[in-house]
């Protein structure tokens, strides 16, 4: 058989018919010398004959010479590596194989092959050597032909199923291993076949027949074999199991969509419905989360008195199945760790069985004493069943005249019931069940629910400590604004609030309506630099400076020069100032700068009085749907400083809406100036139809986008006027006498109101104040009666100074008419105009007041 070389790539295989044999003695002497041995080496037979084989060696391999002897006579041959040195001084690597042989003589000869390495890949292994690293390979191996049916395979496949080798031959992959993909795996060994291009690492995730109950993962590598002229005659290709290495993938890639889903809100069922989200189905076929009760109203743990049993009240908050019919539950029995295998979990058998039905998310969950949930709540410690008993029942308090299905029936086999924990305080129980087609839950899955739950915790905890802040925030707020407008007969009012920070629901801009004397009310809108809590409170103490000094029955420009002083003046007694980067300390230099716009309506005559401290001047819609703008004269911001308040007053028609908005409503985030965002608002006001209640809404959504810049208050008011037969006046000289005449044309006009039952009262009042005026002013006297939700009697005259409610005493002769008035009025008052000043007082028309 003559020397032959086999291709593959850059590949050589090295024949034994290729080698040069030489004969050595007992001694290691060169006995014979070939002309194979001479051309490999390069010398003579002369030369070489009768001298040892060392020389014939590097120095390093000739040191060799005396232990390979040994292990020639002990192994009875030898067979390596070694380096030869060639007669012009060079060296080659040749494969020596050193075998016994016998003369007749008797004498010990060995016959050495030597095969030139030159070139060569790698050693020449004999087919033992082969045959014992193919079948003692833990590697799945594995020969297919053209047809891909097995040829060869090594017993180290056996593991992957489909049984030993012999019963594999002549076979396919799909008779051998039913249920496989195996249409994928066949594709790749025929692209193989096709190209001769090699696959290495194809992955495949199954089922196998030897494990059909578990979920496992190996990779393939192919390589197409070929004959002497490069035909292709098969597959050769290898397994290896790498299913505890894709579990681990799998579980960091849970965990790391966990990391990215779980926690995107700061709302608690939200984020509970992201933890069974992410678990379902990867990881779990029906996902359950209960919280305790005070968790999702974002309060604090309720502490429970020394000696008394807890009575926690768990709701569902998330929940997710792979199949809608699974009812979703809880796993049964008592978690009593009693397995000794320091995990703290459960693995006996179940204990007392409880029932549960589907419950709703919101809805609460009964569960009953000693069932795990209750313990894993009460202890804080996971439990876990690998198996559940079909035959038991599912477990939250079923529905009356229910029947709880078994896990049988609903298909489930394993369960863990982990703990919510945050901050060491138990938050609720997160539930996780597998059905049939699903490993049963093991130590590993325990663990990786573990973290997962931990993960979800801690953003539920966040979003509690956000629920419990922004519900405070918000009581702070609603206290703040009215919940409100008060009930009255001047205007139709209807308002909107829409703060810029969603999250909070808080800022700086506010809106009122205040009912003042004679059925008057003021309107007031304004704003305060800022959003969150401080610009809100800072909002309600000039809400509350505005109420109090509207009760003074003060004109516009004066109200707000009186705010601007109390602005400014609390602002100096705090020495507070903003720091560099614009940040303010305090809510006194909140309120700085802050805009506001108050407005007096009369709907007696349809008169109103209006003034504005850095602050849009409202639009007036009239009665027949034209828009226009108030030309309010613009005042300094308050505590800003800067040239008085000045007031303007117009006559409003009946049906004629006044629109107080803060600046928030005309921007719109692009910084248009003041005239493009006031011809926006001219546009929606002219087209927004439907109830009035439903306008103010209407506008906001016209002109603010999703996400406001800013805070935006709106408050709308359609005038009123009141009727003539709702209002007497008359003119009195001052003549004594004309009391007298005063109190029986007021009684005469309580008659025509059908109001008789007030008569006496009403001829008191009016007698006291006409009296007064005549006492102690000057001027014309006038008195006028109002029938509106009250009873308003008012006596105008020319004086400048306010009376004074005296306390006389017994032996006083007078000092007690304005006392009387008080006692027999809801309330009373002054208020001052231009021509000077008037005392009125209110009887309530629709009984006392609450």
């Amino acid at each position: 058989m003559g020397a032959q070389e086999e291709r593959s790539g850059d590949r050589q295989r090295f024949d034994v018919a290729d080698a040069a044999p030489l004969l050595l003695d007992a001694r290691g002497v060169v006995t014979s010398w070939t002309r194979g041995a001479e051309r490999l080496l390069g010398r003579p037979a002369s030369e070489v004959v009768g001298t040892g084989v060392a020389g014939l060696l590097v120095p390093t391999d000739a040191a060799r010479v005396p232990e390979l002897a040994q292990r020639c006579l002990h192994d009875d041959g030898w067979a390596g590596l070694l380096t030869a040195r060639r007669g012009d001084g060079g060296q080659v690597p040749v494969m020596a194989r050193v075998t016994p042989a016998v003369e007749p003589g008797g004498a010990d000869r060995w016959l050495v092959l030597l095969s030139d390495l030159r070139g060569a890949p790698g050693w020449d292994m004999s087919r033992t050597v082969l045959e014992t690293m193919l079948t003692r390979s833990p590697v799945g191996i594995a020969v297919v032909d053209t047809e891909l049916r097995f040829v060869w395979s090594n017993p180290a496949l056996t593991r992957f199923g489909g049984g030993p080798p012999g019963q594999r031959l002549g076979r396919r992959l799909a008779e051998v291993q039913p249920g496989v993909d195996v249409d994928g795996i066949e594709a790749q060994m025929r692209r193989v076949l096709a190209t001769g291009e090699p696959v290495i690492g194809y992955e495949h995730v199954g089922r196998l027949r030897s494990a059909p109950h578990r979920e496992t993962a190996h990779v393939l590598s192919f390589t197409r074999l070929e004959d002497e002229r490069g035909c292709p005659t098969g597959v050769y290709y290898t397994v290896v199991d790498v299913t505890e290495r894709h579990r681990a993938r799998q579980r960091l890639a849970l965990l790391d969509r966990a990391g990215e889903r779980i926690g995107r809100t700061l709302d608690i069922e939200g984020t509970a419905q992201e933890l069974s989200d992410v678990a379902v189905p990867d990881f779990a076929d029906l996902v359950t989360v209960d919280l305790l009760e005070w968790v999702l109203r974002g309060a604090e743990p309720v502490p429970v008195p020394p000696g008394e049993p807890a009575a926690p009240v768990l709701r569902r908050a998330g929940q997710r199945s792979v199949d809608p019919d699974c009812a979703p539950g809880t796993a049964p029995g008592s978690g009593d760790d009693g397995d000794g295998d320091g995990d703290g979990v459960s693995d006996d058998g179940c204990g007392d069985v409880v029932e549960a039905a589907s419950v709703e998310v919101g809805t609460e969950v009964g569960y009953l004493d000693g069932s795990p949930p209750l313990h894993t709540l009460a202890s804080g410690r996971a439990w876990r069943r690998e198996r559940l008993d079909p035959a038991a029942t599912e477990w939250a308090s079923r529905a009356p005249g229910g029947r709880a299905a078994t896990f049988r029936e609903l298909g489930l086999h394993s369960a863990m019931v982990v703990p919510i924990r945050a901050r060491g305080v138990t938050l609720g129980v997160t539930t996780f069940f597998r059905r049939g087609r699903q490993d049963p839950f093991d130590a590993g899955d325990l663990h990786l629910a573990g973290d997962l739950v931990s993960r979800a915790a801690v953003c539920v905890d966040n979003a509690r400590r956000y629920t419990r802040e922004r519900n405070a925030a918000l009581a702070l707020q609603r206290s703040l604004l009215p919940r409100r407008l008060p009930e009255q007969d001047a205007v139709e009012v209807t308002a909107c609030y829409r703060p810029a920070d969603e999250l909070t629901g808080l800022g700086g801009d506010w809106y009122d309506l205040i009912p003042l004397s004679g059925a008057r009310v003021a309107l007031v809108v304004g704003e305060v630099p800022g959003h969150g809590i401080d610009a809100s409170a800072a909002m309600g103490r000039l809400r509350t400076a505005v109420r109090t000094l509207a009760a003074l029955d003060l004109p516009p420009d004066e109200v707000l020069a009186h705010l601007d002083d109390l602005v400014g003046t609390a602002a100096q007694q705090e020495g507070v100032r903003p720091d560099p980067a614009g940040d303010s300390y305090g809510d006194s230099m909140r309120a700085v700068g802050s805009g506001c716009v108050y407005v007096v309506y009369d709907p007696v005559d349809g008169r109103c009085a209006m003034a504005a401290a850095g602050h849009p001047a409202p639009a007036v819609v009239r009665p027949d749907g034209g828009v226009g703008f108030v030309e309010l004269p613009q005042g300094p911001p308050l505590g800003a400083g800067g040239p008085p308040f000045e007031s303007v007053e117009l006559t409003l028609a009946a049906g004629s809406t006044l629109v107080l908005h803060t600046d928030g409503l005309l921007a719109d985030g692009e910084g248009e100036d003041g005239g493009a965002g006031r011809e926006r608002l001219r546009a929606a006001l002219e087209r927004t139809t439907g109830s009035f209640d439903s306008r103010c809404g209407a506008v906001i959504d016209a002109l603010i986008p999703a996400h406001p810049h800013d805070d935006v208050a709106l408050l709308m008011a359609r005038t009123r006027l009141l009727g003539a037969d709702q209002v007497a006046d008359w003119e009195l000289a001052s003549d004594p006498a004309i009391v007298a005449v005063a109190r029986k044309a007021a009684a005469r006009q309580l008659t025509a109101w059908d109001l008789e039952e007030l008569a006496f009262t009403t001829e008191l009042v009016v007698s006291e104040l006409v009296t007064n005026a005549m006492r102690h002013a000057a001027g014309p006297i006038r008195l006028r009666l109002i029938r509106d939700r009250a009873l308003i009697c008012e006596v105008s005259d020319g004086g400048a100074t306010a009376p004074h409610l005296r306390h006389p005493r017994t032996t006083d002769e007078g000092g007690r008419g304005l006392l009387l008035v008080s006692q027999f009025t809801q309330r009373w008052g002054t208020r001052f105009s231009p021509e000077g000043k008037v005392i009125w007082a209110e009887q309530s028309l629709s009984g006392p007041p609450d």
